[in-house]
């Protein structure tokens, strides 16, 4: 594998964006295009040990060579990840549709200008955790026509148009699932979403069940009522004990890996 370090300068986010690029063993001597896996918060791929994962599912051959494409963010994360149409009840993801429009118009076409990636939707693929899932989910159901599958560790489906006291309605206030029970389309997407039995405390609606948990399987049932099937276009892993933190999403990302190439 080859590791790259990238700066773009982004006219939509108006800052220089870190970005670190995972080549696939023998690149170099190939004339192959790969698949391609956005990553938001790329600067986490140490912590998630990325490259020792990826050497290991390559030498087991688990999974083919693709691209890999980690998006840094800075301090402005709270505001460039989110639901690029809504901001939450606190003005947070004011610039998630920026961020859409860099990974649309900047950083895809630099990608597939510079590297051999395949640039058809069935090879192109997000994915993030915790905040930066609810941005990959957001940016993967709005254009189908540009990703097919998308992977959410730990998701920020929390994300509300109501704060808690002042009239939150579960049933209508969480904005990713009122996103998709509202599309009159059924997106051609397949989703991998994750979450840890110790990914917090909170239980908003004292239903004895954690809410990264309950939004999550909140979220599942409004992608049901669309008509995704379970295991065939909608796989939910649980992790027992697994915590809010890159050591837990660390260890389950070889096994998402292993379903998106499947």
């Amino acid at each position: 594998m080859h590791k790259k370090e990238l700066v773009l300068s982004s006219i939509h986010l108006e800052r220089k964006v870190k970005i670190t690029l995972i080549l696939p063993p023998r690149y170099a001597l190939s004339f192959h295009h790969y698949p391609v896996l956005y990553l938001n918060d790329g600067q986490d791929l140490p912590s998630l040990r990325m490259e020792e994962s990826l050497h290991q599912l390559y030498s087991a051959h688990e999974i083919p060579h693709f691209i890999l494409v980690g998006i840094h963010a800075n301090e402005q994360r709270k505001h460039e990840y989110g639901t690029a149409k809504i901001l939450d009840y606190a003005g947070r993801g004011s610039k998630a549709g920026k961020h859409t429009h860099f990974v649309l118009t900047e950083l895809k076409p630099y990608i597939e200008q510079h590297y051999r990636a395949n640039s058809t939707p069935e090879y192109n693929y997000f994915a993030g955790f915790s905040l930066g899932g609810l941005s990959a989910l957001d940016i993967v159901w709005h254009h189908p026509h540009v990703f097919s599958k998308v992977g959410v560790f730990s998701g920020s489906f929390w994300w509300r148009s109501k704060a808690l006291d002042q009239g939150y309605n579960e049933a209508t206030d969480r904005i990713m699932h009122a996103l998709i029970r509202e599309n009159d389309q059924k997106p051609a997407v397949k989703f991998w979403l994750q979450t840890g039995t110790e990914d917090e405390v909170s239980d908003r609606n004292n239903n004895g069940i954690i809410d990264s948990i309950d939004d999550t399987l909140g979220l599942i049932e409004e992608l049901e009522k669309k008509g995704y099937q379970r295991d065939e276009e909608i796989v939910y892993r649980e992790v027992e004990g697994g915590r809010h933190d890159q050591t837990t999403w660390g260890r389950v990302f070889p096994e998402f890996l292993i379903w998106v190439f499947k």
